[in-house]
């Protein structure tokens, strides 16, 4: 199967223009508005030339430009820039006229309030609004809200009562600093005893032992033993027992320390963990301490211990694939076949990784029921003809990212659950693949868990022929490297990661000069990773490389992800582990998650590829059978759209 390059992917007649015009814009030259005043992008030219010179911006320039883009995505960016300019001048009539109440940024609300009161507009709306800043979190608050909260105070609008609410909530942030300012308009004993509060979050002292027996005291005590415990779990473990009889805690307030005593303590599978974990009450764990109780059991080996703790998970997470999969493993190796066999067969249903290790115990066909829409071309049209979304495409195709997510969510407000998938091909058509990742499934806060079988626009493929050349050459599986790449940068040649990692395969320079140098091939520099024949080529050979050095694909995966150091000690603490073991027991959530991702998407690749695929139990340990599976859909007629 062979992708060639999305016929959209090509630069359109005039994006050498806007290039042109953007770059003169933002370095203050010259350039023609007429040239690409037909362009969609136009106003984004435009927002260009205004930023650069946005302090000496006639106010009736900007409110024109709000008004001519009213609605759109390139008025908010320039809302932005524009009112924190406004701000410096202490413009407040054209801050105000500039303003916009579906603005989020706090500094921004707080200098609105400070405009309100410069103008003389202090009502109740006023005193509301900055009531609703200040409970709006118990950490440090942009500087620009300390005149809007002593003005606030100065009016009779922060009562003893709400001012401890903002205590309360600090401290359940772990923030005694903003504990100490709440607290400084408090009667002075109230203000002495949350002063005192928070100097136990700075260091545990034994005044707390004469602190009012009141449920706000065993909260304080608590949360602050709880954060000793985050750093020093063995301190806060011994200092319980007094606080605790003193103050008369309840379960919900020694489980919140004893939580943090054990996460700290389980989370690397210290001798102590276990015993940590077993004294948490059971009314304080959540799905992520169930998680860490199975995995230290089965980091020790202790099958028997590893099933309890997931059948003292609630219903919804234990049945995960991850966990009825691990259900069924530890079934069966305590003597439960038949209740072991009836598991996998449950967590053969789901098409993750899990799911695929399940199948491959019970020799069964691996699960997938891909969702192939069938949209008209009329509904087509009418979604590539939405302003937003050209706009989107255009910026993107010159390399404006940030505008361009802008745009997107932007067209995607306005869309139908149908019109976002639409829009999702239409920009992976465009080359924009990432889309297919981020526009589907989990959009805005909401689940469309049936979007996960759009596998077609989920794992997209490109730069198909390099990837069987490159693999082939390195004695690698093509649907290894591309579920690599889908892992990395989802196929796009210009991601670069916080750590300077680059292109499709996320190498480094550093990593990248090496791996050419080893292979004789000339270095083009960092930038060179940006392209595909290049990071493709090099990253498959540092794939071979890492391959060569550990052996087994499962180790190689998480070396790639963690580095070398990480992996020699999780080999060293459990060398003979079995891979499904091995691959849990890992200590960072990021690997972890990561090794069982890469082999999950090389299985859906394989898929893409050949219509079948190795068997993921093969393929993690490296073995080159030869056998491969098919592809089932127990539904009898898959649904479309």
């Amino acid at each position: 199967m062979s992708l060639a390059t999305p016929p959209l992917a090509a630069a359109m007649p005039g994006d050498a223009q806007v290039q042109a015009a953007l770059q003169a814009a933002e370095a203050g030259q010259p350039y023609d508005p007429a040239a690409v005043a037909s362009s969609p992008v136009a106003g984004w030219v435009e927002y260009a030339s205004l930023r650069r010179n946005i302090d000496s911006l006639p106010p009736q320039r900007g409110q024109d430009f709000l008004a001519r883009y009213r609605g759109q995505a390139v008025a908010e960016a320039f809302r932005q820039v524009w009112l924190p300019a406004l701000a410096r001048r202490q413009d407040w009539t054209s801050y105000l006229a500039a303003w916009s109440p579906a603005v989020q940024d706090t500094s921004l609300r707080c200098v609105a309030l400070n405009a309100r009161q410069a103008l003389g507009q202090i009502d109740a709306g006023w005193t509301s609004d900055a009531q609703a800043i200040w409970r709006s979190s118990g950490k440090s608050l942009p500087p620009e809200c300390d005149p809007v909260f002593a003005l606030l105070a100065a009016r009779g609008g922060l009562p003893p009562a709400l001012r401890w609410e903002r205590i309360d909530k600090a401290a359940g942030e772990w923030q005694p600093a903003v504990m100490r300012a709440a607290a400084r308009g408090l009667p002075a004993d109230e203000a002495a005893l949350a002063n005192d509060y928070a100097s136990f979050f700075e260091a545990i002292n034994e005044r707390a032992l004469n602190w009012p027996k009141t449920d706000r005291s065993r909260w304080m005590a608590s949360q602050g033993l709880a954060r000793l415990a985050k750093s020093v779990p063995v301190a806060a473990e011994a200092q319980l027992p007094k606080y605790a009889q003193a103050l008369g805690f309840t379960d919900a307030d020694r489980g919140r320390v004893l939580y943090q005593v054990a996460l700290q303590s389980a989370s690397s599978y210290e001798p102590e963990g276990a015993r940590r974990l077993a004294a948490v009450p059971l009314s304080a764990y959540d799905d992520k301490l169930h998680e860490l109780q199975v995995r230290e059991a089965i980091a020790r080996s202790d099958w028997a211990g590893a099933l309890a703790a997931i059948r003292r998970m609630g219903d919804a997470q234990r049945s995960q694939a991850r966990w009825t999969y691990f259900e069924a493993r530890l079934s069966e190796l305590t003597g439960d076949k038949a209740g072991a066999q009836a598991l996998y067969a449950k967590a053969a249903t789901k098409p993750e990784f899990h799911g695929f290790l399940a199948a491959d115990r019970i020799d069964q066909p691996y699960t997938l029921c891909p969702l192939i829409p069938h949209d008209t071309p009329a509904a087509k049209d009418a979604v590539a003809q939405t302003p937003a979304l050209i706009r989107a495409l255009a910026l993107y195709r010159i390399d404006r990212r940030g505008w361009a997510q802008r745009e997107w969510d932007d067209a995607l407000s306005r869309f139908s659950d149908d019109q976002r998938r639409i829009a999702v091909g239409l920009a992976e058509d465009a080359g924009w693949f990432d889309r297919g990742v981020f526009g589907l499934v989990n959009v805005g806060g909401k689940s469309y868990p049936d979007e996960s079988r759009l596998y077609l626009l989920r794992f997209p493929m490109h730069h198909d022929a390099t990837i069987r050349r490159e693999a082939q050459r390195n004695g690698l599986d093509p649907a290894w490297v591309a579920g690599e790449i889908r892992s990395e940068s989802v196929f796009d040649p210009k991601a670069r990661s916080s750590a300077n990692a680059r292109g499709l395969m996320q190498l480094l320079p550093g990593t990248g000069a090496e791996v050419a140098r080893k292979l004789g091939l000339p270095w083009g520099g960092a930038d060179s990773l940006y392209d595909p024949d290049t990071n493709i080529t090099l990253g498959s050979a540092y794939l071979r490389q890492l391959l060569d050095k550990y052996g087994k694909p499962y180790q190689t995966i998480a070396a790639y992800n963690a580095g070398p150091a990480p992996v020699a000690r999780w080999t060293s603490q459990r060398p003979t582990m079995d891979p499904d073991f091995w691959i849990e027991t890992i200590s960072y959530k990021e690997t972890r998650e990561y090794v069982a991702r890469v082999l999950a998407f090389s299985t859906i690749y394989d898929w893409r590829l050949n219509g079948n695929a190795a068997h993921l139990t093969d393929r993690m340990n490296g073995v080159a059978s030869g056998k491969r599976i098919a592809f089932t859909c127990p539904l009898a007629t898959p649904p479309k759209q």
